[in-house]
């Protein structure tokens, strides 16, 4: 049976009673909240950011003063000028970005953002950001190369929770965007970044 057909049979109710059964049942069989074994937080995070459903790629540095070159060795294997959006974080700001054109406003044809999130979650790779004056929301959505610093990652979705005062909002991202809308074929930066790269701070 082809993939269209197996998908007509569906719409049409032909599927037989025993497969939905077996199909269900696989189901059950999955852990919903899969296991992170404490020790491999760090390699079971660079795995799922790996995988192609999220297709970010991944690197560790140091600590937060290897960031410009880390930057400017992605650009230079990208093709693409050093021209950079930096949000207004004291910590980026602080750093030396020599050779870099810098703004902090981001334009609907952005090429490339920094951004920090508050931290990555291995079971997922998903990375969790919550805005503030010094984090805006828009730029980590319309540039094409999004370039994310990761301080601290976390195994499970529920230690991603924050405690106490809470953001005006917070928002996770998981891989690049894409789209199957047109003709069912797979488009990454569909409706945002086509490219994330995930930079792990060491120390």
């Amino acid at each position: 049976m082809s993939a269209r057909e197996a998908i007509l049979s569906r719409l049409t109710g032909k599927t037989p009673a025993e497969v939905i059964r077996a199909e269900a049942a696989a189901l059950l069989l999955a852990p919903e909240r899969p296991a992170v074994d404490p020790a491999q937080v760090e390699a079971v995070f660079a795995e799922r950011l790996a995988v192609p459903s999220v297709a970010a790629s991944y690197e560790r540095v140091a600590d937060w003063t290897a960031l410009p070159e880390t930057v400017r060795r992605y650009f230079a294997e990208q093709g693409i000028p050093p021209v950079l959006c930096l949000p207004p974080d004291p910590r980026l700001r602080a750093l030396d970005w020599s050779g870099f054109t810098l703004h902090d406003s981001a334009a609907p044809d952005e090429l490339a953002v920094l951004a920090v999130a508050r931290l990555g979650v291995a079971e997922t790779g998903s990375l969790v950001f919550e805005t503030s004056p010094e984090a805006p929301m828009l730029p980590n959505f319309l540039a094409l190369h999004h370039l994310v610093v990761v301080p601290e990652v976390v195994a499970q979705l529920e230690e991603a929770a924050l405690p106490g005062a809470q953001p005006r909002a917070h928002y996770w991202v998981t891989g690049v965007s894409g789209t199957t809308d047109i003709e069912g074929t797979y488009v990454r930066g569909a409706h945002g970044p086509r490219f994330l790269h995930v930079i792990r701070l060491a120390g």
